[in-house]
């Protein structure tokens, strides 16, 4: 038997992980940490039987510890029980943690050699080179979830790291990718969050929306795959069939292509190197008919340039971008700013804050929370 921890258990990527768990047989659950969906966390602990269990807070952990009265569980609370759950033995941590929240238990894991299937992208980001740095030291690994990691991690596999000329990501466009420029100043919340091919929680619906996803994304596939900037682009391909591509030398591209389910990438991270047999809908690319691709539009989607120019900076900027997005994101969210105004938060707060290398963890979790006051400043203030 495998261990397995699961941080962000009761969102729709650690639900979907314990689906896939419930396929497989050579896997224990042992720990799961979630905020405060405790009714879900109770029925998981119920089902599952982990020895440890992490909520948002005090308030969180009497209330589930009365839904589970004869459950012998552990249940610790806050940032510090979210690290603890990624430290506790285990073979796999998945997190899928939402934000800069993933920092810390991400370096837990990989920092005692544990396999870190990272649906998190936002830890990469903001402290890529020092979790790679603990995972090397540790002799951990990564495998990304992302469905685009994950199919540019297949698809890796066909050839040696010099063989390989560029990798493509591809994006769906979100819901906005037919609108004219003009009409997204009239985007609300409910639009955003309808997104047309993928089930995600809302924060990572609002990226996808304004494509800061796919920037975010770009700078994950710096660290990945040690690839840089100049050998990473970007198409929309609506159908999102295509998950990602790899252009190699002699001409060939490699692309990995499923149907839109995240079930696969968070079973292909968890049995990796492995390929097991599973249920879920397999793809019938006659009913697809055709797939389309296009260049992104940098004009209408600024989001996704400055994600990138932020990755070539390197420094702080990424986790200041990363962090002032959480920001506009979640005021957009309440309904606090317009669509619009999420990129102009991002950029006037990259712009604010001077960039330098950070030598430390502490170093990133301090501009982080620099990125966060001054979003919430030009959020209050209108600029």
């Amino acid at each position: 038997m495998k261990r397995i921890a699961i941080l962000g258990s009761t969102g729709t990527i650690g639900v979907q992980a314990l689906e896939v768990l419930s396929q497989l047989d050579t896997y224990e659950v042992v720990a799961l940490a979630a905020g405060r969906n405790v009714e879900r966390l109770a029925e998981q602990i119920r089902q599952y039987r982990p020895k440890l269990v992490g909520v948002a807070d005090e308030e969180a952990r009497r209330a589930l510890r009365e839904l589970v009265p004869g459950e012998r569980v552990d249940i610790v609370v806050g940032d510090e029980g979210l690290v603890a759950c990624a430290a506790y033995p285990s073979d796999v941590v998945l997190n899928a943690v939402v934000g800069a929240r993933g920092i810390l238990p991400a370096l837990a894991a990989v920092g005692r050699g544990a396999r870190l299937a990272l649906a998190n992208k936002e830890c990469l980001v903001a402290a890529g080179d020092l979790i790679l740095r603990a995972m090397r030291d540790a002799g951990g690994e990564i495998v990304p979830v992302d469905s685009e990691h994950c199919a540019l991690h297949q698809c890796l596999r066909s050839g040696r790291p010099e063989e390989v000329l560029r990798l493509v990501l591809t994006a769906s466009g979100g819901p906005f990718r037919s609108w004219p420029k003009a009409r997204m100043a009239e985007v609300t919340v409910r639009d955003a969050l309808r997104h047309p091919n993928w089930n995600m929680g809302q924060k990572i619906t609002i990226d996808s929306a304004t494509m800061m996803n796919k920037g975010l994304e770009v700078i994950e596939a710096h660290h990945l795959f040690a690839v840089p900037y100049d050998k990473i682009a970007v198409l929309v391909h609506p159908e999102s069939i295509v998950h990602s591509m790899v252009e190699f030398v002699d001409g060939s591209m490699v692309a990995q292509l499923a149907t839109a389910d995240m079930r696969l990438p968070i079973q292909y991270a968890i049995t990796y190197p492995e390929r097991l047999p599973a249920p879920w809908p397999r793809l019938n690319l006659a009913s697809v008919g055709a797939l389309h691709f296009e260049e992104p539009d940098l004009d209408k989607f600024p989001c996704l340039r400055l994600a990138v120019e932020a990755g070539r900076a390197g420094g702080i900027a990424p986790c200041v971008l990363n962090a002032a997005n959480e920001v506009a994101v979640d005021a957009f969210l309440r309904e606090k700013i317009p669509f619009l105004r999420i990129p102009e938060v991002v950029q006037a707060v990259l712009e604010r804050l001077p960039n330098e290398a950070p030598q430390s963890v502490d170093d990133v979790l301090r501009a982080d929370g620099q990125a966060r006051r001054l979003a919430e400043l030009y959020v209050a203030k209108g600029g």
